[in-house]
């Protein structure tokens, strides 16, 4: 029998030309719907299955069943338990419920705000980056420019190379003029060493410095010479005088010896300008420069012996040219080059006067022997070996304290004290007299009247002013000879 045909129930709506989901399958031109995954099912909303008959609830393009079945043969015969569901967000859309949160395959979307705020994060990262990036490239480039002091090399400004000459009469070229000629000497002996200065005299080899310079060479000891060109010689000695300190030495074998020239120290005015060489403590070539203190200055020297056989006594030139340990038998210079004495003694703070006997400094005290004096007993040592000394012929009392110097009461080997035959005795001088001028110049103890006396020579007319018995004489004599040691 045929069944009855079954009406197809018609859809609450109208159709979907279009298709569009979820009625119907996407047409063509429809955009793709965004994948979206539901993290948990939401709240469904108001059943509407009841008010829409099941054959309602069938999609219009859904297959029509062929065989249908009454409701009787319908019925189920034993309860099956539900599957479970599958979560399908398309098949439990509900346009009218709230909207369930979606979940997205990625990061998130950043607003507006967002970028405003990683914008400016970026910025700040980048200003604290730049400026710990400045501030490095700051430091690495000072740190350059102090060490080499400025990116370009520095050329500090310099005055143009200037002639080697100089004047004449100028410190400099009094020096130049006068090196060649100055020696140092290096004196050995069994005991004692030293150092000293001297300058040639002559082209055969002679050379003038002080005898407290050679002095620890003593018979058998050494003595080298050093010319300020640093050529070296071996020299003997040719003769030496301790009264006025002073030896000749030779050099042999040495050839352009330049020679000393000598001036005049009568023509030395105090204030003229000096100049002096030495080598002070060893230093070769030293040259300083001052002027005349002083003129005819009475000192006396050494004495280290005890006897009075090594006292020097010294009608001295004054100068404050600076003169240390080592200067000694140095010349001292005038504005022309010459020599005009022989640098020989230094007064010190803390020892007095002494000839180089200390290693006390200069404090602008130094005295040299006049040259006119120097010349003389060079002379007679080179010629003779030995030097004579200008006398009165008188014994003094080197204990008097009073002004002046007194002639003793005897001899120290007991003989008178006035020579018999001497030059004293003819000219009436004796015992206790008391001797106040030498030629006019005022004398205030027995070493000043000797000195006065050695800046004589033997020969020379004397004129003494006397005090006997509180009335004053003068008389005039001959100075004698005595042969030095």
């Amino acid at each position: 029998m045929a069944r009855p045909a079954v009406a197809r129930p018609e859809p609450l709506h109208g159709s979907d030309p279009n298709s569009t989901p979820p009625y119907g399958h996407p047409g063509p031109w429809a955009p793709a719907p965004p994948v979206q995954h539901p993290t948990a099912p939401h709240a469904p909303g108001p059943d509407l299955s009841a008010a829409i008959p099941a054959q309602a609830r069938t999609s219009p393009l859904d297959p029509v069943p062929q065989d249908v079945t009454s409701p009787a043969s319908a019925a189920p015969s034993d309860p099956q338990p539900p599957e479970e569901a599958v979560p399908d967000p398309w098949r439990n859309y509900d346009p009218w419920a709230a909207p369930a949160p979606l979940q997205q395959n990625g990061g998130a979307v950043p607003t507006a705000t967002r970028r405003r705020g990683r914008t400016r994060r970026t910025l700040v990262l980048g200003a604290v980056v730049l400026a710990l990036v400045s501030g490095g490239v700051g430091g690495v480039v000072g740190a350059y420019l102090q060490r080499n002091e400025g990116v370009t090399k520095v050329e500090l400004p310099q005055a143009a190379e200037e002639a080697p000459g100089r004047p004449s009469d100028s410190v400099a070229g009094i020096a130049a003029h006068a090196l060649p000629s100055v020696v140092t000497l290096h004196v050995r002996g069994s005991e004692e060493e030293g150092t000293g200065t001297g300058f040639v005299l002559d082209g055969r080899g002679h050379i003038l410095t002080n005898n407290h310079v050679i002095e620890p060479a003593g018979d058998s000891g050494e003595i080298s010479v050093t010319f300020s060109g640093g050529e070296t010689a071996k020299a003997k000695l040719v003769g030496h005088d301790s009264g006025y300190d002073l030896a000749v030495v030779k050099v042999t074998g040495v050839s352009g010896l330049t020679p000393m020239p000598l001036g005049n120290s009568d023509s030395v005015q105090v204030g003229d300008p000096v100049v002096a060489i030495g080598a002070p403590f060893d230093l070769a070539n030293t040259v300083t420069s001052g002027i005349i203190s002083a003129k005819e200055r009475p000192i006396t020297a050494g004495g280290e012996k005890g006897d009075g056989t090594d006292v020097s006594y010294v009608d001295a030139l004054q100068t404050d040219a600076p003169i240390n340990p080592g200067n000694s038998g140095g010349p001292l210079l005038d504005s022309r080059a010459r020599v005009i004495g022989i640098n020989s003694a230094i007064r010190s703070a803390d020892n007095g006067s002494d000839l180089e006997s200390g290693q006390a400094g200069s404090i602008g005290l130094g005295f040299a022997i006049p040259v006119n004096q120097a010349k003389r007993v060079a002379e007679e040592l080179i010629n003779t070996g030995r030097a004579t000394h200008p006398v009165i012929g008188v014994t003094l009392d080197m204990n008097y304290t009073g002004d002046g110097a007194r002639v003793g009461a005897k001899a120290a080997d007991g003989g008178p004290a006035v020579s018999p035959r001497g030059p004293g005795a003819e000219a009436g001088v004796k015992a206790g007299d008391v001797i106040t001028e030498v030629d006019g110049t005022r004398v205030h103890s027995g070493e000043e009247l000797i000195v006065r006396t050695r800046a004589h020579r033997p020969g020379d007319h004397l004129r003494l002013t006397l005090r006997r018995g509180g009335a004053e004489r003068t008389v005039t004599l001959v100075l004698g000879s005595a042969d030095g040691d």
